[in-house]
């Protein structure tokens, strides 16, 4: 049997659920050979959430916005480098054109029918098809291709060990357990109405004793769902906008609830094992729900009652506003009664 590879390098750019959903595979890789040095190409934010993980050993930045400067860039950082495999775990052309630059024997990519942009001309190995699958499914199969184990799972996250006086220092300063709501997300099809998510800060204030947390970034969604909610609320909602993910994943681990549309704080949260409430309506919760945890917190409002639909790409537009306040609410009471205190 030949030597199990001594370095890797993993083309996962973006974005930060698919950054989480990669963690377990470089967990798994340094569980069976603790020798073996991982990089991993990324752009700058998810760059930070990953950055000082124990089991990633380097992190090349990728910076998209600066166009084909960053590919050449990116190519005189790799020059004069070779790996033993290089995982290309984004099937899209831009992440082909970084796997091209690798210099590694061995280059593992998707099948060809779950490649996008003819990616998989860029891997000379492919995974077995096995048609659509949910996110974290595919990218564990990276890891049986390398003949690695990837269980138990394992995202080890955080917070780590110099974080956690920052995660200690945000739950002092809380009076009654964190309600974390992530406001919206990248995709304004995903999101939710900010006036409704205001109804839903005042109900966790009076009826559930929780204090709402409002987390997310400050693009001008975000700002103006902010403004909306502080505006409509008589709770008083905490803001920690903008707040690094790296101080998100103190933020979320401290939460005793996270209330989340389909955004990479969702799978944060999930990772972390905190409860979490995931309004899903756009993209199909089979493919990107929250991974085999939570399954009672999900609102789903992607498929009709009853419907019995597949794994798909597909997404539907205008879902995720079909979601009342009074069916999140459900939500909480069921995480009252099954998780609360736990």
């Amino acid at each position: 049997m030949p030597d199990f590879p001594r370095s890797i390098c993993i083309v996962m750019l973006t974005a930060v659920g698919d950054a989480v959903h990669v963690l377990p595979v470089v967990t798994a890789i340094k569980r069976k050979s603790p020798g073996t040095r991982i990089t991993w190409i990324l752009q700058p934010g998810p760059a930070t959430l990953v950055r000082g993980h124990p089991a990633v050993d380097e992190v090349l930045v990728f910076e998209r916005r600066q166009g084909w400067r960053a590919y050449a860039r990116l190519r005189a950082a790799l020059k004069g480098r070779r790996f033993d495999v290089a995982l290309a775990m984004q099937p899209y052309f831009k992440a082909g054109l970084i796997t091209a630059m690798v210099d590694a024997p061995r280059k593992i990519g998707f099948d060809r029918q779950r490649s996008r942009d003819l990616t998989w001309i860029f891997a000379n190995e492919h995974l077995e098809p096995r048609g659509e699958r949910h996110f974290q499914d595919q990218y564990l199969e990276f890891a049986e291709a390398l003949d690695v184990d990837p269980l138990p799972l394992t995202w080890n996250l955080g917070p780590w060990p110099s974080e956690q006086p920052l995660r200690d220092a945000f739950a002092a300063q809380l009076t009654r357990p964190a309600a974390s709501i992530v406001i919206a997300t990248s995709k304004p099809e995903k999101d939710w109405p900010a006036e409704r998510w205001a109804e839903v800060c005042d109900a966790l204030d009076e009826e559930f004793g929780l204090q709402p947390v409002l987390v997310g970034g400050r693009s001008p969604r975000e700002l103006a769902a902010e403004e909306t909610i502080l505006a409509r609320t008589t709770s008083r909602p905490r803001s920690t906008l903008g707040a690094p993910l790296r101080e998100l994943v103190s933020i979320l681990d401290a939460s005793a609830l996270v209330l989340s549309p389909d955004t990479g704080p969702l799978h944060m949260a999930v990772a972390l094992n905190r409860p979490t409430i995931a309004l899903m309506g756009y993209t199909n919760p089979k493919r990107v729900g929250p991974y085999r945890r939570f399954a009672d917190l999900v609102i789903d409002a992607y498929g009709e009652p009853g419907e019995a639909y597949a794994v798909t790409r597909i997404n539907r537009p205008g879902r995720v506003q079909r979601i009342t306040v009074a069916q999140v609410l459900e939500k909480v009471r069921v995480w009252k009664e099954r998780y609360a205190g736990s």
